[in-house]
């Protein structure tokens, strides 16, 4: 093997508000920041069921510019979301089985209608 699945990494000129939006969005909560760093260039953010990844919110100085070549993919509602804050970028239609969302700092995602 040359390589294992560590955590997960988002992007954000607003850390702190964007690991909070997250948060409610998915249902993690914030863990711990790292010694020495107290939140001001990472904010981890864990499922406190212990079953999704690790998610790290970092903050960066530039805003986004252009799509994302991965992304999140989550069960959810999408008029749930938008009332959250997030934009619909390509709503499902008969091609494709998904939404396409953007988080309030434009970080695409998909979302799955929840299987009943």
């Amino acid at each position: 093997m040359t390589a294992r699945f560590k955590d997960l990494c988002i992007d954000a000129t607003d850390h702190q508000a964007l690991a909070d939006w997250w948060c409610t969005a998915i249902g993690y909560v914030r863990r711990d920041a790292p010694a020495g760093d107290e939140g001001e260039n990472t904010v981890p953010i864990h499922d406190p069921g212990g079953e999704g990844p690790l998610i790290w919110v970092n903050h960066v100085t530039e805003a986004k510019t252009v799509k994302n070549r991965m992304h999140l993919d989550v069960w959810g509602s999408v008029a749930e979301l938008l009332a959250l804050g997030a934009t619909l970028v390509r709503a499902q239609e008969a091609d494709i089985e998904w939404s396409v969302m953007a988080d309030p700092e434009g970080n695409e995602f998909c979302v799955f209608t929840p299987v009943s």
